[in-house]
């Protein structure tokens, strides 16, 4: 029986930032000496990146409340807790945003045939939480199977995927709604050690979901063979999140790509060998762009093509690293340059552990 993925439906915040407007203005709120301000426009100015989006509107306001200069103060920066009640309004909005999204660009599922919600964001907490929110909002039946995957990091939309296929390997009749949502920008900081300032030259936030079924889908979309998870532990200390009084700490070190490149081909070895190929066997990849150097690791690592990475290159430059999300954002911009039908597509994803997810898509129309 095969499982595919219907369709994938995207939304972000309306504040779109550039990113060397963004550069300027941490140079000037982090910089506290000349060596600071030159990483700051290094960093920013060789990160991939043109634009990254923000539910705050911070930067268009002059007042000295505005989130992002009270980020910048030593003495009244955003607690955790306000950041969390930010969250909570805003995350809502964008999960539901989505769901409706969905359902109401499949119209062969009604909103009684979903069966179970999963939902994944790592950027805020409460309860009920998003899944809740979905089924009353959506008008779901509230027999719905809910789950919620919290505070994995970038790769934690592939064991949702993993968990939706499950579902529907188990009940033919199951079709999981699946929704990422992360709002990174909430957690700036006052800091200027080189993690947090690598994290903060490229996050951003955006939502994303999809339907899982056992159906085929009517739309181009995908046919899910298989995943396969690892841990490369010498990375365990260089991504890594922690909540700290004024929200959540961010550690993406220099050097996450070289770490992700040594240990590729035993990471992938599983996954090949379960599936019976090899690297020549996949057409496109869809790296989680967490910055231009990883996507630059792995097209090396594994003598791709430029065109075979093109789609997390053109999603790191639109949108940043928003998390969980982008590597959603990353399998619809490949549907979206039109590939062929049978098409094998192989989704990669990095996170706190240093964990590295992977799996198999199909291209189906």
């Amino acid at each position: 029986m095969g499982v595919y993925i219907h369709d994938i439906v995207t939304a972000n915040p309306k504040t779109v930032t550039d990113q060397t407007y963004i550069r300027d203005i941490f140079k000037k709120g982090l910089g506290k000496d000349r060596l600071t301000q030159a990483i700051i426009h290094r960093l920013y100015s060789h990160s991939g990146i043109k634009n990254r989006c923000t539910f705050l509107n911070y930067l268009e306001k002059d007042s000295a409340t505005t989130f992002v200069e009270r980020t910048f103060s030593d003495d009244n920066q955003p607690t955790t807790f306000e950041r969390n009640e930010i969250y909570k309004k805003e995350a809502s909005k964008l999960f539901v945003e989505v769901g409706t999204k969905l359902l109401e660009q499949n119209p062969t599922f009604s909103k009684d045939e979903i069966t179970h919600v999963i939902t994944v964001s790592c950027t805020g907490f409460y309860a009920p939480g998003p899944d809740f929110d979905l089924v009353k909002r959506l008008g779901l039946s509230p027999n719905t199977h809910r789950f919620h995957l919290g505070f994995m990091g970038c790769y934690a939309a592939l064991p949702a995927l993993k968990m939706a296929k499950s579902f529907c390997e188990a009940d033919d009749n199951a079709n999981v709604l699946v929704i990422c949502n992360e709002l990174c920008t909430l957690h700036l900081q006052n800091k200027n050690d080189s993690d947090s300032l690598i994290a903060f030259s490229v996050f951003g936030d955006g939502a994303a979901g999809v339907i899982v079924s056992s159906r085929k889908s009517k739309n181009k979309g995908y046919e899910i063979h298989d995943f396969a998870t690892s841990l490369a532990y010498e990375g365990e200390k260089d991504m890594a999140w922690s909540i700290g009084d004024t929200g959540f700490n961010m550690i993406l070190s220099s050097y996450v790509p070289d770490i992700i490149a040594s240990n590729l081909d035993d990471v992938l070895a599983p996954l090949f060998s379960k599936l019976s190929i090899t690297k020549e066997h996949v057409d496109l990849w869809a790296v989680h762009p967490g910055g231009r150097a990883i996507v630059d690791k792995v097209e090396q690592s594994m003598s791709l093509s430029e065109s075979q990475v093109i789609a997390s290159r053109k999603v790191l430059s639109e949108y940043g690293n928003m998390s969980s999300v982008t590597i959603l954002f990353v399998l619809k911009e490949i549907l979206n340059s039109n590939p062929k039908n049978g098409s094998s597509v192989l989704p990669i994803a990095f996170g706190p552990g240093l964990t590295i997810e992977s799996g198999l898509l199909t291209v189906v129309s």
